[in-house]
């Protein structure tokens, strides 16, 4: 039997693996949810070099080593002031197994210990995101429509309570 995949804080030589990670997992797990051209939206946007760099150059990154090979992805960030998940990808070859609670929880180790709420966020069509959150305890706080119409597209905020 092999050994777990380690989840650790994101370096700078880890970038480049992160942004395939995004071209190779997220687009395809995103198109059949909200279509190609949202998914390829979604990875040009979010899963660049420069955006991934200054990420983790903030230390807000977290992945899953798989004895060289990146298996898992976590990404913490700001909306004013309220600590926000914006990303936690786990290989399709890994899911099931405790990796994404593990990924959730090296994030939630990163805040400030007075943090009091973290938020996550998911498209309304990421059936699969939102039954993991609620298993985390994260529940719907607001659903934000989106600006195209296309409901699946809308962007469910939750939250959890750290104390």
């Amino acid at each position: 039997m092999g050994t777990e995949p380690v989840v650790r804080n994101a370096r700078r030589d880890d970038v480049m693996a992160i942004c395939r990670f995004g071209e190779e997992h997220v687009r395809a797990h995103y198109t059949p949810l909200i279509g190609a051209e949202a998914a390829d939206k979604q990875v040009r946007m979010w899963w660049h070099e420069t955006d991934i760099g200054g990420a983790v150059s903030c230390c807000s990154v977290v992945v899953a080593d798989d004895g060289g090979r990146l298996v898992g992805v976590g990404q913490r960030g700001r909306d004013g002031d309220a600590h926000v998940i914006y990303k936690l990808y786990v290989h399709p070859g890994h899911r099931g197994g405790g990796l994404g609670p593990r990924l959730l929880d090296a994030l939630i180790g990163q805040l400030p210990v007075d943090a009091e709420r973290l938020y996550i966020k998911h498209f309304v069509a990421n059936e699969r995101a939102g039954a993991f959150c609620e298993r985390e305890g994260f529940t719907v706080e607001r659903i934000e429509p989106s600006s195209t119409g296309d409901p699946g597209l809308g962007v469910v905020w939750r939250a959890r309570n750290l104390h």
